[in-house]
């Protein structure tokens, strides 16, 4: 039994000693608030906004603690109809830290308002000012808690059990909880995301990204950067709505005034009326400019997710024109996310010829070339995706520059080898179906083709790893945050890794190209792994791709690259080797893209 005294010490610690006289006292200066769950009273504030369901209160005795947000959510919507902006008022309330998920940060709140009185009305009310002419984000790490690694193992700790002390100046998290509340300016925002269904957007000011700006006015995910200095802009407070057809790098209505707050995960700012769009950045994303030569010399390859596609997608005329008029028609193309011919209607069907031939009919129609097809049925219901989609991964090819060497598909049981000769087993086939790794996955399709001369030969591997299902908000309370599927795309990696050393062992010289959805970033465990044990080369380094503009789908805040090409060293070292990611789908707004993803298109040569 603890002595008494001892007992009655830790509880002094856990207890205030003295009750708040100040908002910035309830805020304190951590996340969660010194006086969680206490009743306070006689607090006083100067009403910044007002919503349906509470009002925002900013101190009239401000202290010179930048940690300490000098506002407050008073949540109760009688409040919300008893006073007016430009108010000072007292009250009394309860301290309350409230959050709809255990996977988000905390929102320090007075519940239970009671005795509220009127001191003055009319007074001025001025917001903090965020921009070049006022306070500013950090710009890359999140919290003190992720260790200097935004994309380290997930979920070591979380911000709700350890609660640092906030460090504005270091941690975007920090930053944006220690104006909590508060009454702001964005100065010359735009867009860095695509709003979704109810218009909320992703913005930055006129602040430095810090080298992570790309050319279309977007943020890149960089190996050391997520880029905290973002912030959402939520529902407007007056019940209006924001634009829903923004578009990535448009300007937003020369500046932006609203509430930071806690919103779904993220911190969020609440404008007092409706985002408009001031600027709109209007520029197309060109077509690429290469093109196969129809010899071994210039040999073009696709990539693209085309999210879902069944034969009656209202998208399939726009990823016809795409692969077309933006990609010109690449020799060989890696499609991932072909469902079966009747979608997702999960009636045992699997085939998907029916989508594949109305993709490549239409791919003519529009002006690409006559495209052959080749995939493997999975499967019914077992490589994850939509129920009853069936995805898997496909290829076109142009049969008047390229064929299948030796044709001898494989089965959706049947694992590819590569036989002592240097040929593969199965052609084409998969690389380890029955494999734990590919579980509710998509299984990668390798195959061997030549020119149709038959004198020039290279392999391919299209792949579609593991989704990131199951990860947490950059925001969140895990920290760092949690990459969902992340083991097992590791996992995944291996074992396609292994594929390509047995081939290489075999051939040292095999021309390969292994390209696909990664569901990952370069820089992380799955793909540094697999560049490691592999012995394939990012293409991306090969072309010295400009890292800022590495990116081939638009997630939250970030540009960001799921989408890869590695070649074997019998191709990167050859001459004249390209790559382009063609943007026709980050670039415009959500109603007018055809994917989610945006295509990549590369020249090769495979010449003997």
């Amino acid at each position: 039994m603890k002595p008494l005294s001892l007992a009655l010490s830790t509880t002094a610690l856990l207890i205030p000693s003295v009750f708040p006289k100040s908002i910035s006292e309830i805020n304190g200066n951590r996340f969660l608030s010194p006086y969680q769950d206490k009743d306070v009273s006689n607090i006083k504030g100067l009403v910044t906004a007002t919503s349906s369901k509470g009002i925002y209160i900013r101190s009239t005795n401000p202290d010179s603690d930048p940690a300490t947000s000098e506002s407050i959510y008073v949540y109760g919507n009688s409040t919300s109809s008893d006073v007016s902006v430009g108010d000072i008022i007292t009250l009394d309330g309860h301290v309350s830290e409230y959050r709809s998920s255990d996977d988000y940060v905390y929102l320090t709140e007075l519940t239970k308002p009671s005795g509220v009185k009127v001191t003055s009305g009319g007074n001025d009310v001025k917001p903090v000012v965020l921009g070049k002419d006022g306070l500013s984000p950090p710009t890359k790490q999140f919290s003190s808690l992720d260790d200097g690694n935004i994309f380290g193992t997930g979920n070591s700790s979380q911000i709700s059990s350890s609660n640092p002390v906030l460090q504005p100046d270091k941690y975007g998290m920090d930053f944006w909880e220690s104006l909590s509340a508060e009454l702001v300016t964005v100065t010359n925002p735009r867009a860095v995301g695509k709003p979704n269904k109810y218009g909320d957007t992703w913005i930055v000011g006129d602040w430095s990204v810090n080298g992570a700006g790309n050319e279309r006015g977007g943020v890149t995910t960089l190996p050391d950067d997520a880029n905290s200095e973002a912030i959402l802009v939520g529902s407007p407070l007056d019940g209006s709505k924001n634009p829903t057809d923004t578009k990535l790098g448009d300007y937003l209505g020369g500046n932006v005034t609203g509430i930071i707050t806690q919103a779904y995960g993220y911190y969020a700012l609440l404008p007092l009326t409706a985002l408009s769009v001031s600027e709109s950045n209007s520029t197309a994303a060109s077509a690429t400019t290469l093109a196969s030569d129809g010899t071994c010399k210039a040999i073009t390859v696709g990539s693209y997710n085309v999210n879902n596609l069944s034969p009656d997608s209202d998208t399939l005329p726009k990823i016809a024109d795409h692969i077309a008029n933006y990609l010109n028609g690449p020799s060989i193309i890696f499609l991932q996310e072909i469902q079966d011919d009747d979608g997702s209607k999960d009636d045992g069907v699997i085939s998907a010829n029916k989508t594949l031939s109305t993709l490549a009919d239409k791919i003519k129609s529009s002006g690409g070339p006559s495209y052959n097809f080749t995939n493997i049925n999975p499967v019914n219901d077992k490589d994850g995706g939509q129920p009853g989609g069936n995805i898997r991964v496909a290829y076109l090819y142009d049969s008047s520059i390229i064929q299948l060497r030796n044709p001898n598909p494989g089965s959706n049981k049947e694992a590819n080898d590569v036989l002592p000769d240097g040929e593969l087993k199965y052609n084409p086939g998969l690389i380890d179906p029955g494999n734990d790794a590919w579980d509710d996955s998509r299984k990668p399709l390798v195959a061997a083709w030549e020119t149709v001369d038959g004198t020039n030969q290279f392999v391919t591997i299209n792949v579609h790893l593991m989704s990131k299902l199951g990860s947490t908000s950059l925001e969140g309370d895990a920290r760092p945050p949690v990459n969902g599927g992340a083991d097992k795309r590791t996992e995944q990696a291996k074992v396609i890794a292994n594929f390509t050393t047995t081939l290489l062992d075999s051939s040292p010289n095999a021309k390969i190209i292994t390209s696909g959805d990664f569901n990952e970033f370069a820089f992380t465990e799955p793909l540094e792994v697999f560049a490691s044990e592999s012995g394939l080369v990012d293409l991306d380094d090969v072309v010295n791709t400009p890292a800022t503009e590495r990116y081939t789908y638009l997630y939250e805040q970030n540009c960001q690259q799921l989408d890869h090409i590695y070649v074997s060293e019998a191709l990167s070292k050859k001459d004249g080797v390209k790559m382009d990611h063609v943007h026709v789908n980050t670039w415009v707004s959500y109603d007018e893209q055809g994917s989610d993803h945006d295509p990549t298109v590369a020249l090769v040569e495979v010449c003997d």
